[in-house]
């Protein structure tokens, strides 16, 4: 393992271990393939970059910005760019939608994971 890898995995693990509430919720929701029987992982490591969440037999990326997504919006924008040159589709999610309609957010997800496993 590189060391650029090896400080990924760490970063990884700290992220895990220090979820948003946001994070913690959607997460509940997410793992032990409660969704179509689709396998999801947290903090995924695709290096240089961390996903918040992954399907990877999906190719689906979920990410969370909060309230300080204006001050990253370049950067989350690059992330993005980096995920779907390598694959994926990413969807992304306000921290507030995930509290207060998870709902709405699962059927978002839900349908995203049937269009994929159709390509």
């Amino acid at each position: 393992m590189t060391n650029s890898s090896s400080n990924n995995t760490h970063l990884a693990r700290s992220l895990r271990r220090n979820q948003t509430d946001a994070e913690q919720r959607l997460w509940h929701k997410l793992r032990s393939r409660q969704i179509h029987y689709f396998k999801f992982r947290r903090q995924f490591s695709l290096p240089p970059y961390i996903a918040d969440f992954c399907c990877e037999e999906a190719k689906l990326i979920v990410e969370l910005d909060g309230g300080q997504h204006a001050e990253t919006e370049d950067a989350d924008y690059k992330r993005t760019a980096f995920f779907e040159r390598s694959g994926y589709k990413v969807i992304r999610f306000w921290n507030n939608d995930v509290m207060s309609n998870i709902d709405g957010v699962l059927e978002v997800i839900a349908k995203t994971l049937q269009e994929q496993q159709q390509r």
